[in-house]
């Protein structure tokens, strides 16, 4: 062997890809998202989840208590059910303390019930079934390799995320479609009650009917304390979006992908507006 001869050069480290939500890492859309990321073999997976199911307080962050990190067994994966909300997850699995050192290339959120166009994160837990959540970590690979290459090649814009809706029937989408943010908002109302026996609902057991169904675990009214919950009483609008909106696109069938901004969150109208509000001061 010619001891002067060069060392190969040595083979470049696999993309490091971050796997949240605020389902709560035993949530079947995590868990499928997680197998086809690693069954892609070309990866280094993270997951850094809630312990418990976090629904609805995802910007919720934990100040003085200290956060319990637990491993979870996810092969192929190196996981942790953290104590702390989705947002703590998030910013703890990114910070490099909990993985060695280790800081994603790239943050998966999801996969969760429901979707998430427009303004509002509505769940039709009614309408999907844990398949449709396997189907739709499949059809979301492509998307997901694609990003991991144009991240990696230094092409990716900065300060830019994608929100990307699945279609309930996903084994037969009609395709990938670039779309723009709607106004689609659920309005949310407040209705007095007691319930039958003690319990802790997440937004995937409570009723989120548009429809405004009576919840049926709902009893007379307390003469002590007053207890409310949150209640879906319509949309915030009923206005048609266009074709190129996220809603509309997704009812329609496609897979939409909404490219948002990560560090500002203002309307380009207003701009203009406020501009002539502060002249005048």
């Amino acid at each position: 062997m010619d001891s002067t001869a060069a060392a190969a050069p040595p083979s470049p480290s696999p993309p490091v890809l971050l796997v949240t939500n605020d389902d709560g890492i035993d949530a079947p859309g995590l868990r499928f998202l997680v197998d086809q990321l690693v069954a892609a073999g070309r990866y280094r997976v993270l997951v850094c989840a809630p312990d418990t199911d976090k629904s609805g307080v995802s910007h919720c962050i934990t100040w003085r208590p200290a956060l319990r990190c637990k491993r979870v067994d996810i092969s192929g994966a190196t996981a942790f059910g953290v104590s702390g909300t989705p947002a703590d997850c998030a910013s703890l699995g990114i910070s490099g303390k909990l993985f060695d050192g280790l800081i994603p290339d790239l943050v998966l959120s999801g996969i969760n019930i429901g979707n998430n166009c427009g303004y509002h994160h509505l769940l039709w837990n009614s309408k999907s079934s844990v398949n449709d959540l396997k189907v739709s970590a499949e059809v979301c690979m492509p998307l997901i390799n694609a990003i991991v290459t144009e991240i990696m090649n230094r092409t990716y814009p900065q300060g830019s995320f994608l929100n990307v809706d699945v279609p309930t029937d996903a084994a037969h989408h009609k395709g990938y479609k670039i779309t723009k943010q709607g106004k689609y908002m659920a309005r949310i109302s407040w209705e007095q009650t007691v319930y039958k026996k003690p319990a802790v609902e997440s937004y995937q057991t409570a009723n989120m009917d548009v429809d405004g169904e009576k919840d049926n675990e709902l009893a007379t009214s307390s003469e002590n304390d007053l207890l409310f919950k949150r209640v879906i009483v319509g949309r915030s609008s009923d206005e048609v979006e266009g074709e190129d909106m996220d809603h509309k696109s997704l009812v329609d069938g496609y897979i939409t992908v909404t490219p948002l901004g990560a560090l500002s969150r203002t309307e380009p109208d207003a701009i203009p507006y406020f501009k002539a509000c502060v002249s005048r001061l």
